[in-house]
C-alpha cells in the first residue's frame, strides 16, 4: 500500500520540476521582449522630444518675424529715434544704401607749399590740405538697416583717392525703456551744434576756425560709446554723455595714455517760440588726456584738456520756399601741462582760449544766401609758459559770404568766399570754392 502511494508522489515531484523550468524560460523570455520594446519607447521618446525643440524654434523665429512686420501703434513698441522714425521701424531685408559725391573748385590767393603750412598759430599748426583746381572731397557710402526689433545699423565709408575709410559704424538701440537710448561704435560725437553733421550737410564748404583749432579739420570721430535721455518734459529735451578711445589727435591722441580717455556731456533743448518759429540751445563740455605734436612746430604737449561750449539755432520756416536760419556757438578750450621742445627741455603750459562763430542763411525758393564770421581769441588771449605770462598776438578772424543752388533734394551747386585773416602771418587768404554735391539712393534725414 505503501509503494503505491509514493510512486504517484514520484511522479508528481518529477513533473513539478520540467513544469518550474519551462516557465522560467518563458519569463527570460518576456522580459527580452519587454526590454526591446523598452529601447524602441526610448528612442521614439527622443525622437519626439527633437521635433517638438524644432517646433518651438520655428514658432519662436515666426513670432520674431510677425513682430518685425507689425507696424508700431501709437504709445506702443520701440520708442521713436531719429532713425527709426524715419523708417517707421519697418522690417527690411535689404539695407538702405545712399552714395553722395562732393565736389569742388578751389582757388586761393596764397601758394599751396604756404597753405599746406598755414595753421592757427598759438591755437593748432595743423595745415590747410586743400588743393588749388578741381578736387574730389569724397565720395561718401551710407548703409542702414534695422538689424531686429531692438537694433538700428549705419556705416558711413568715405571713398577719396587714397582710398576708403570707415567713418562710421555704429549701432543704435530702439526698445530701451523710459527714453534712454543708447550707441556704440564707431561714430561723431554729438557733443555740439556741427560735429556729427557730414560735410555734404554743412553750411559752407568748410567748418568754422574754433572747430579747426580746437579739434582739427574732420571734428571729433571716436571709437565708444554714447547713452541719451529723453524725458517726458512738455518741451524737447535730450541729456547726453559719451566715453571715447580718445584718438583726436588735436585734443586727446590715442597714445595720451591706454584706454578710453575722452569724456563728453550735451544737453540739447527746443522750444517753439511762433507758428514757424524755433529754438534749440544748449551747452556741452568734454575732457580727458591729451598727448599732442599740433601745438606749435618741434614742440610736444602732454597734460589735461577741457572744452566748454554752447550752442544756440533759431530756425523761421513759414513754407517748403522760404526760411531764415542764424545759429552760432561759443567754445573755450582750457589746458594745463608740459610744453617740451625738440632737445627735450620741458616747460609748464597753461593756457585758455576761446572762439566763436556766427552764421545765417536765408532760403528764396530753390536759392539760398549765406554769410559767417568767426573769431578766435574773444575773450582769452593769454597764456602762461614757463611761469611768464605771454600773449597771443592778433586774433585771427574770417568773414564768408555764400550762394547756393539747390535743384533738386539730391543736388547743391554753391559758390563761396572767404576773407581770411586766420594765418597770423599778416596775409590774407582769399579763397572761393564753387562746390558741387549730388545725391543718389534712400539716405536718412539729417537732424534738426
Amino acid at each position: 500500500m505503501k509503494r503505491l502511494i509514493l510512486i504517484p508522489l514520484f511522479v508528481c515531484l518529477a513533473c513539478s520540476g520540467s513544469f518550474a523550468s519551462d516557465i522560467e524560460s518563458r519569463v527570460k523570455a518576456m522580459e527580452d521582449i519587454l526590454k526591446k520594446q523598452q529601447q524602441m519607447i526610448d528612442a521614439q521618446q527622443k525622437v519626439i522630444e527633437q521635433l517638438k525643440g524644432e517646433l518651438e524654434a520655428t514658432a519662436k523665429k515666426q513670432e520674431t518675424l510677425t513682430v518685425a512686420e507689425k507696424p508700431a501703434s501709437p504709445g506702443t513698441g520701440p520708442k521713436p529715434s531719429g532713425a527709426s522714425a524715419l523708417f517707421g521701424g519697418s522690417f527690411m531685408t535689404n539695407p538702405y544704401i545712399s552714395f553722395i559725391l562732393d565736389t569742388n573748385f578751389y582757388s586761393s590767393s596764397i601758394n599751396e607749399r604756404e597753405l599746406a603750412n598755414r595753421g592757427i598759430p598759438g591755437y593748432s599748426n595743423l595745415g590747410f590740405e586743400q588743393k588749388k583746381g578741381f578736387n574730389l572731397t569724397a565720395g561718401e557710402l551710407f548703409l542702414f538697416a534695422p538689424v531686429d526689433p531692438y537694433f538700428n545699423l549705419y556705416a558711413t565709408i568715405p571713398f577719396t583717392e587714397n582710398g576708403a575709410s570707415i567713418e562710421e559704424a555704429f549701432f543704435l538701440t530702439t526698445d530701451l525703456p523710459q527714453g534712454f537710448q543708447v550707441k556704440g561704435g564707431k561714430f561723431k560725437s554729438n557733443f555740439s551744434r556741427l560735429n556729427a553733421q557730414h560735410p555734404h550737410t554743412w553750411d559752407f564748404a568748410d567748418l568754422p576756425l574754433a572747430y579747426r583749432a580746437f579739434l582739427g579739420g574732420e571734428g571729433l570721430i571716436e571709437k565708444g560709446a554714447q547713452l541719451t535721455y529723453l524725458p517726458g518734459l512738455p518741451f524737447y529735451t535730450i541729456l547726453g554723455m559719451e566715453v571715447l578711445q580718445g584718438e583726436n589727435e588735436v585734443i586727446f591722441n590715442k597714445n595720451a595714455t591706454g584706454g578710453p580717455h575722452g569724456f563728453t556731456g550735451f544737453v540739447k533743448q527746443s522750444i517753439d517760440v511762433g507758428d514757424y518759429s524755433t529754438l534749440l540751445f544748449g551747452p556741452y563740455a568734454m575732457g580727458g588726456q591729451t598727448r599732442t605734436t599740433t601745438v606749435a612746430n618741434g614742440a610736444f604737449f602732454r597734460g589735461n584738456s577741457q572744452l566748454y561750449g554752447f550752442e544756440a539755432v533759431y530756425k523761421w520756416k513759414p513754407s517748403k520756399y522760404k526760411s531764415l536760419i542764424i545759429q552760432g556757438e561759443y567754445m573755450v578750450r582750457k589746458q594745463d601741462g608740459t610744453l617740451s621742445n625738440a632737445l627735450g627741455a620741458a616747460s609748464g603750459l597753461t593756457r585758455a582760449q576761446d572762439g566763436a562763430y556766427v552764421q545765417a542763411l536765408y532760403q528764396v525758393d530753390r536759392w539760398r544766401f549765406g554769410a559767417r564770421y568767426d573769431r578766435l581769441s574773444i575773450f582769452n588771449s593769454e597764456y602762461d609758459l614757463g611761469g611768464v605770462d605771454r600773449q597771443f598776438g592778433p586774433a585771427p578772424w574770417r568773414a564768408t559770404g555764400a550762394v547756393e543752388l539747390n535743384l533738386s533734394e539730391f543736388s547743391r551747386l554753391r559758390l563761396q568766399y572767404n576773407y581770411d585773416r586766420s594765418g597770423g602771418d599778416g596775409k590774407t587768404n582769399n579763397e572761393v570754392y564753387l562746390q558741387l554735391i549730388l545725391g543718389i539712393g534712400a539716405h536718412s534725414a539729417h537732424a534738426f
